[in-house]
């Protein structure tokens, strides 16, 4: 069963030359090489990664990020916290919706900018991964903007994560 880092590790890898290992992952991502491994191997087990060439199958990682991680890691709010802002409440999604009064969702984390909900991240070092790799960053919030956001959203969503894996012409 594949678990919260593996979705981490995935968005990772979609946006990696081959050249990557297990070890420059682990550095990157500030994660145990030893679960970036085990990441790896379930990831290529799901048929989400192709081990023998070194990358994503990039539709079916579509298939998995759109239709599958909203029902496999539904969202967990906790209160308000300080936090990094998530979901429709950061980049790039926040660029193209109205502005609304509505609290945001945040991953918590002590050194964030912003107060909001409380977002449980897929894992516990999406916060600090969030501060040092933008683009990933944006990644993870389309991720949970498919996870807890309205239709519409969670379309817009689909749409510019599938840009961002290159499944579809921008």
């Amino acid at each position: 069963m594949l678990k919260g880092q593996d979705v981490v590790v995935l968005l990772k890898l979609a946006h990696t030359p081959s050249e990557w290992t297990v070890r420059s992952l682990a550095n990157e991502l500030g994660m145990p090489h030893a679960g970036v491994h085990r990441s790896i191997a379930r990831l290529a087990g799901a048929s989400l990664l192709e081990s023998e060439r070194r990358r994503v199958n990039r539709s079916r990682a579509e298939e998995f990020l759109v239709h599958a991680v909203p029902y496999v890691f539904p969202p967990v709010f906790g209160g308000q916290t300080r936090g990094v802002r998530t979901a429709w409440a950061a980049r790039p999604l926040v660029e193209q919706l109205a502005p609304t009064d509505e609290v945001p969702p945040v991953w918590p984390f002590a050194r964030g900018e912003d107060r909001g909900i409380a977002l449980e991240p897929l894992h516990q070092a999406v916060p600090e991964i969030a501060l040092r790799d933008i683009s990933l960053a944006e990644d993870l919030a389309l991720v949970d903007a498919l996870r807890l956001s309205d239709a519409r959203v969670r379309r817009l969503a689909a749409e510019l994560l599938r840009q961002r894996l290159g499944g579809s012409p921008p």
